[in-house]
């Protein structure tokens, strides 16, 4: 996933806000949609239906965060020693298979529209109502997207982060259902393909955005190692310490917000139990200041060798 800034806020003030958040990005996907939904219908645009669809999903996907969310919330248990910090990114991953569904949709409809024109049937030219509602969603959605992203990036979520894409995707998809639409209405009947086509370049950045979102979801889920160079800070760490040698079996990985770190390490034989717990928790410390205060952090010390 992204890289992100420590967490600092408490589980509950976290949680909150980004529910706050969202109802508002809510909020505006439900007045848009009908709107949408509403000057597609009646202005007889391909182009605006679909992107009213998008909006229904950027709808869903609202509701997503807001369960997904609440449960990684939730502290560790028996059964979650971990915690459930990959909740979010399972609500991640079904943003970006809702994109994806949605895109390909939207790409069949516009080919077989396109297809149905090329063969000499006739469409309606969209109407003026249909243009309005484009722009309209380009200003709403850009304002949302900023607004998600900003508070996703401060609050270190990738679910936000994800729906606040999932947002500009539709800013994307006005934009290109705005030239479309306009097209046809500006030159005449011969141009009325613009709107099927407009449609087909709307699947095609929604396909976009799905694939960047799903890639490190897929990354997380499979145990993918954290970047190179947050390994390498984690060497660094451990190389200031005099103390300790031979830094190896390391393993790192992403739990939704957060990331665990395990590795092995060597003190001298003589070193007592208390020196060595001093020193592997001015490590982990260290790490927590990257990484943030919920990084899970596993220190194995062994007796160098000969000891």
């Amino acid at each position: 996933m992204a890289n992100f800034s420590p967490n600092i806020q408490t589980t509950d003030s976290r949680e909150k806000e980004i529910r706050h958040v969202t109802l508002w990005g809510a909020l505006g996907n439900l007045l848009l949609l009908v709107f949408k939904f509403f000057a597609g219908i009646m202005g007889h645009s391909a182009a605006m239906i679909a992107d009213a669809v998008h909006s229904l999903s950027d709808f869903a996907t609202d509701v997503v965060v807001l369960l997904f969310v609440r449960l990684a919330g939730k502290p560790k248990d028996r059964d979650h020693a971990y915690g459930h910090g990959k909740y979010e990114t399972l609500g991640t991953a079904i943003i970006g298979l809702t994109l994806l569904g949605i895109g390909l949709m939207i790409l069949w409809q516009g080919a077989t529209t396109v297809y149905a024109v090329c063969q000499g049937e006739k469409i309606e030219s969209p109407g003026t109502i249909a243009l309005i509602a484009a722009l309209v969603s380009i200003v709403v959605k850009e304002i949302l997207y900023q607004y998600t992203a900003r508070k996703g990036r401060r609050l270190n979520s990738p679910t936000m982060i994800a729906n606040a894409w999932h947002h500009r995707s539709d800013a994307f998809s006005s934009i290109g259902t705005t030239i479309g639409i306009g097209g046809a209405i500006l030159l005449g009947e011969s141009w009325i393909i613009l709107d099927p086509l407009a449609a087909i370049i709307v699947s095609l950045l929604i396909v976009r955005a799905a694939y960047k979102l799903l890639l490190p979801c897929i990354d997380e889920l499979l145990e993918r190692a954290l970047p190179e160079d947050e390994e390498q800070f984690i060497y660094e760490v451990i190389g200031r310490h005099t103390e300790v040698s031979d830094p190896h079996n390391l393993r790192t990985r992403r739990i939704g917000e957060y990331r665990a770190i395990e590795m092995h390490i060597r003190m001298d034989g003589e070193t007592t139990i208390s020196e060595a717990h001093k020193v592997t928790r001015a490590i982990e410390d260290t790490l927590r200041e990257r990484f943030g205060k919920k990084t899970i952090i596993n220190t194995h010390v062994e007796p160098t060798k000969g000891a």
